[in-house]
């Protein structure tokens, strides 16, 4: 810690000071340069973590269809259900009624 006090107040004071700017700027450089700086990877980041979250949803959405197409391929009761509820299919002489909301 002296030897550092030393050099910085010392006869190499003028090149510290130099070196000192000159990596601040190459940092600044380095940092913000066109096509690769700070602000693109944080963009990058955020529509990262975004997708995620969208896989997490559609993963959701994956395991709840699954369910759905088991349960209607497994049990006739359901699929006859779901035939009459989506697409108002009837049995021979049934009556179909439509109500709207």
């Amino acid at each position: 810690m002296k030897n550092i006090k030393e050099i910085l107040k010392g006869e190499h004071r003028s090149f510290m000071r130099y070196a000192l700017v000159v990596t601040f700027l190459f940092l600044l450089f380095v940092l913000f340069k066109p096509g690769s700086n700070i602000f693109n990877w944080l963009d990058a980041r955020r529509e990262i973590s975004r997708q995620e979250k969208q896989i997490s949803e559609y993963g959701k959405e994956l395991e709840e269809l699954d369910k759905r197409i088991n349960l209607l391929t497994s049990d006739r009761d359901t699929l006859e259900k779901f035939a009459r509820e989506k697409f108002h299919l009837a049995a021979p002489g049934e009556d179909v009624f439509i109500l709207e909301e």
